[in-house]
């Protein structure tokens, strides 16, 4: 098939949307894809002022790496492509989709995760990888999502949204109390997120969070253990669990080798591994979700289950958790690659 692999572009996960691109990128096109790398955000320039030859760029000779390098030589560029209001998909980006079979989603962050990609390909007509444009919007806004969980009985921590322009009370008269999980409502990759443990450190943790995004999340502070749970085409992975070995998992302890040890499948109960499974199922079937997803939680020292978020296009690196859920089962990662085409476009 011909493939375009969608990475780059330009949220706060910029970087870790590349290293997924390009593993996914290589992956397929060891198993046979004339697959492409391609920047949504900063597309591919033409040769000359000719217009380019979408189908020719599919090519059988491809160095992967010389793409994701002409990927990241254009970094410098963003700020002034987005200060001069260009449209969101660059040169060729749009071309190339139509030529392609179809397009896998290695986007990560709110433009890429949060249904409007989503929504302009539907219109177009061009399939891809991943939830729908609904789901993915609904499980993109922390908030929304949150109450989308407890209305469908899936136990998450107490809460609320706060604007930016609204009132803030301190943290002993917020309902939440301290300590307390402060992080922006549409993030990913943990950017931004802060555990506040004094009235100073709440205020620094809003000040941060507001830096990123308009609205934020207060959230209870849950003392445990984490894990994720993958769920493709409705059937849920086995539970992985994640610690840090310092600190929490954040965007550091998520991207830099040996930094995090994992291990799948988790050592907890048959019963808590099941139960972890079928709120993971459920947290799916709530949001309207398609495909394949993630799903992140918290067990505290009484073994009380809390869902934190939904991860719509969940990570490819080395070290994601997808990849290493799917090789329990016998996946590699290039079947897991394959797999994850095969059920989106059966479900879309």
């Amino acid at each position: 098939m011909k493939i375009v692999v969608l990475a780059g572009g330009i949220s706060t996960e910029r970087e870790v949307s590349i290293v997924s691109g390009t593993g996914i990128c290589k992956a397929l096109r060891e198993r046979g894809h004339q697959a492409i790398l391609v920047d949504v955000y900063m597309g591919i320039e033409s040769a000359g002022d000719g217009e380019m030859d979408a189908d020719a760029a599919f090519g059988d000779h491809y160095d992967v790496d010389a793409a994701a390098a002409y990927i990241r030589s254009t970094d410098a560029r963003i700020e002034e492509v987005k200060a001069s209001g260009r449209e969101y998909f660059g040169p060729n980006v749009l071309a190339l989709c139509r030529a392609a079979d179809v397009v896998f989603l290695g986007l990560h962050g709110a433009d890429g995760e949060g249904g409007r990609v989503q929504a302009a390909l539907d219109l177009l007509r061009i399939p891809y990888t991943g939830a729908g444009h609904l789901g993915s919007a609904m499980a993109m806004d922390k908030g929304l999502s949150r109450q989308i969980f407890r209305e469908c009985g899936v136990p998450t921590a107490a809460g609320f949204a706060l604007k930016k322009q609204e009132e803030r009370k301190c943290a002993s008269d917020n309902g939440i109390g301290l300590p307390c999980i402060v992080k922006p409502c549409c993030g990913g990759s943990s950017v931004g997120v802060t555990i506040a443990r004094t009235e100073e450190e709440y205020e620094a943790a809003l000040a941060t969070a507001f830096g990123y995004e308009e609205e934020v999340i207060v959230e209870q502070y849950i003392e445990g253990r984490e894990f994720s749970v993958g769920v493709i085409a409705g059937k849920p992975y086995p539970v992985i669990e994640i610690a840090p070995v310092e600190g929490f998992y954040d965007y550091r302890n998520k991207y830099t080798a040996g930094a995090t040890v994992e291990t799948c499948p988790a050592l907890i109960s048959p019963e808590k591994t099941a139960g972890m499974q079928q709120y993971a199922l459920r947290a799916y079937h709530a949001l309207r979700l398609s495909g394949y997803a993630r799903m992140d939680f918290m067990m505290d020292e009484n073994e009380n289950l809390y869902c934190l978020e939904a991860n719509t296009l969940p990570g490819m690196t080395p070290t994601s958790l997808l990849p290493q859920e799917a090789a329990v089962v016998g996946l590699s990662y290039g079947e897991l690659c394959e797999l994850l085409i095969q059920v989106s476009l059966k479900e879309h």
